[in-house]
């Protein structure tokens, strides 16, 4: 019952009161993305969502337009160097994935969810199929998210993914997003803006 009906009907409505509140906040970053950087002001990406059905992910782009295209951020050499200094920032304070909040307001996210897998992430994809992960809306964020994020490796996080999967309520829910608000806070498992440190399971934002 709160799966199918209630929280959709949350996602609609928050995501919805989001857009609107946070309308001035995006204008404000655009206007800067477009005065840091070359290039479009939203970043889009084929991902993973439920039962595997791709879908387009929006963030704000963090990357130079020269970034090579569908990499993870971790793969690439040198990653830091291809992203701008408005990209550092919003990548630091999670900013850089509020569009996400359009992909909420259609249907193809939840608020709360296994964080969606590059469309090539066939490792990743595979472990959460073991935990049923993926048959799940995928999240802004979700219960692997506040329990080490990019600390995770692909395993952990998948088995993170799975329990929330098995277990979805409008407790857990509520939990994650007020942890979500605190880790952000104090940029708890945030590997973006760390030089020299070696993640496992970083974040996925490639050039489009």
């Amino acid at each position: 019952m709160y799966q199918r009906y209630i929280k959709r009907a949350l996602d609609f409505l928050l995501s919805l009161v989001g857009i609107v509140i946070l309308s001035p906040l995006f204008l404000l970053i655009a206007v800067w993305i477009r005065a840091d950087s070359p290039g479009p002001v939203l970043f889009r990406q084929k991902r993973v969502g439920k039962d595997k059905v791709l879908f387009e992910i929006y963030k704000f782009r963090t990357m130079r337009t020269d970034t090579p295209h569908d990499v993870p951020t971790h793969k690439l050499t040198h990653s830091q160097s291809y992203i701008t200094r408005s990209g550092r920032f919003l990548r630091r304070t999670s900013l850089d994935e509020f569009p996400q909040l359009f992909n909420i307001l259609t249907g193809k996210m939840s608020l709360i969810g296994p964080r969606p897998a590059l469309w090539n992430q066939d490792d990743l994809i595979a472990m959460r199929d073991r935990y049923s992960a993926n048959a799940v809306l995928p999240g802004l964020s979700g219960w692997a998210q506040v329990n080490g994020r990019d600390d995770l490796d692909l395993e952990t996080k998948a088995l993170r993914d799975g329990e929330y999967a098995q277990n979805v309520s409008f407790a857990l829910d509520v939990k994650c997003f007020l942890l979500t608000i605190v880790k952000v806070f104090n940029r708890e498992g945030i590997a973006e803006g760390k030089e020299g440190k070696h993640y496992a399971a970083k974040k996925t934002e490639e050039n489009p």
